[in-house]
């Protein structure tokens, strides 16, 4: 088992777990948190040099690094793992939001030691997704990921956390129900009759065709709506904005970068890869929805006061975005989700990070009751114009590439339903200009609200770190869009079309 590279990415996290719960004092903490998102960051880091090396020399199978190892043998569940090239760059992802949230969580009270134990516990349950091809481990992980956002902001959280933490909990618990609905059914018709049954990703997809067209609609509908709901899909996405604005920072930096991403990888790979018929047909109804998504969030953000709320509605239009891309069924779209995935997942955790350092120095949330921050905190002022900036799509950055790839995408469909509900997407750049620029020139320039911020200081080294490692990501994904473009690609070759049966 542990000759096999990605086993380590669920290892190091349970390794950190054990050495956080041996830690006797704040500074311990802080290395065994720092050490082992760091040893998390490289691992990916050589996972995706080598997964490189390989499809150079000539790689072809849809996944590789695979493994399986067997768990429960009367239900046929295995530990099954496996990447391609969308796994390898939400593990880099993932890895890299750890490590910066850890740094933003340097001064993090009461109980330091119980909250990294949930936060890791948490990216245990996030890296396991990702590398899982069995059904019922990856359910498994998915809800190990979950689990502990009631406790991390329902203790650790701020306002009206309570509540928050019961929705949030009570809603993605929801989606759970139907998601385990959709995978349970998957199993029974995973083989054809006579057969031994299957959790195997791979082996269901092999049979797919065998699935009787009415069950796939029933079982597409379930699992695209249980992993939906994660992904803020309208009229399911109501937890997220309570949820983030009431989480810490470095649990809204997961929640919003990582967390939602289960959502549209989840979509992605089980409900369209597995039922592609049922996808086919059935996307429309969800193309609604997304688009719906797209522009609720949009318009919902320019009448939010409170940072926090803002970026949350962002992050609803944004994540929208990634589903609505998806259900366009061609790869010049869904790569573009995929980029969407990362840019997103990269730009809004260093939003949170901003508004939550922005916060301890101002103690408040309130746009109106800020200003003139540039001349106060310019470092991280110029990160939040960054930031902004990359939320709006501005060329050289990563929201641009990932936005314009979907909309190309999204109108090579020549008929009037598509291009209809593309170009309503597109208005969402529009909106998103209008409220992103509004905080800006509010909280940033102008007259200084309270002379008492006159006081405050800057961001420390340690926020130095965390932010600056978010802004080089997002403009090196902005720069070089064709690195991370062949990487998708891989997933996209005509061997898993074939699987898969779509265009």
């Amino acid at each position: 088992m542990f000759s096999n590279i990605l086993i380590y990415f669920v290892v190091i996290p349970l390794v950190m777990l054990a050495g956080l719960a041996l830690c006797r004092n704040i500074q311990q903490i802080r290395a065994v948190a720092v050490t082992g998102s760091l040893a998390l960051t490289g691992l990916s880091i050589w996972l995706l040099c080598d997964y490189l090396h390989l499809r150079a020399l000539g790689a072809e199978a849809p996944m590789l690094y695979t493994g399986s190892w067997s768990w429960f043998g009367p239900l046929n569940i295995n530990l099954s793992v496996g990447v391609d090239g969308i796994s390898i760059a939400m593990l880099i992802l993932s890895s890299i939001i750890l490590l910066t949230g850890s740094f933003a969580s340097w001064k993090i009270e009461p109980h330091t030691k119980d909250f990294f134990l949930w936060l890791i516990l948490l990216s245990t349950g996030v890296f396991g997704f990702f590398i899982s091809i069995d059904l019922f481990t990856m359910f498994m992980f998915y809800e190990v990921a979950l689990i502990p956002m009631y406790l991390l902001i329902g203790v650790w959280g701020s306002g009206n956390k309570t509540y928050s933490a019961m929705k949030l909990t009570l809603m993605l618990m929801g989606g759970s129900a139907f998601l385990m609905l959709g995978l349970i059914g998957l199993y029974y018709h995973s083989a054809p009759a006579g057969e031994p049954l299957t959790w195997d990703l791979l082996e269901i997809a092999k049979y797919s065709d065998n699935i009787d067209l009415h069950w796939q609609y029933l079982l597409f509908c379930l699992t695209f709506v249980g992993f939906g709901v994660l992904g803020a899909m309208f009229p399911f996405h109501t937890w997220s904005p309570d949820g983030h604005a009431s989480a810490p920072t470095a649990v809204s930096m997961l929640h919003a970068g990582v967390l939602m991403k289960l959502g549209g990888y989840g979509c992605f790979r089980v409900a369209i890869y597995l039922m592609p018929q049922a996808a086919n047909d059935l996307a429309w109804i969800f193309l609604i929805l997304t688009g719906i998504s797209v522009v609720y969030g949009a318009f919902s953000a320019c009448v939010q006061t409170d940072l926090k709320y803002i970026n949350a509605y962002s992050s609803v239009s944004h994540c929208g975005l990634v589903l609505f891309a998806i259900l366009m069924l061609n790869t010049t779209a869904m790569t573009g989700a995929i980029m969407q995935m990362l840019s997103h997942g990269l730009m809004t955790a260093l939003f949170f990070a901003l508004i939550g350092m922005i916060y301890g120095r101002t103690h408040t949330r309130d746009i109106r009751e800020m200003g003139g921050l540039m001349q106060i905190m310019p470092y991280l002022a110029v990160c939040y114009v960054i930031a902004g900036m990359a939320s709006l799509g501005l060329p050289g950055l990563s929201g641009f590439v990932a936005e314009m790839t979907i909309f190309v995408g999204s109108f090579e469909h020549a008929d009037f339903f598509h291009r209809f509900f593309t170009i309503l997407a597109c208005c969402s750049i529009v909106i998103t200009a209008v409220y992103i620029l509004r905080v800006v020139g509010k909280l940033l320039f102008g007259p200084v609200y309270d002379e008492h911020h006159l006081q405050l200081t800057d961001a420390t080294w340690w926020e130095r770190t965390s932010t600056a490692t978010l802004i080089i990501c997002v403009a090196a994904i902005g720069c070089f869009p064709n690195f991370f473009a062949d990487l998708i690609k891989f997933t996209f070759s005509p061997q898993i079309f074939a699987v898969i049966g779509m265009n």
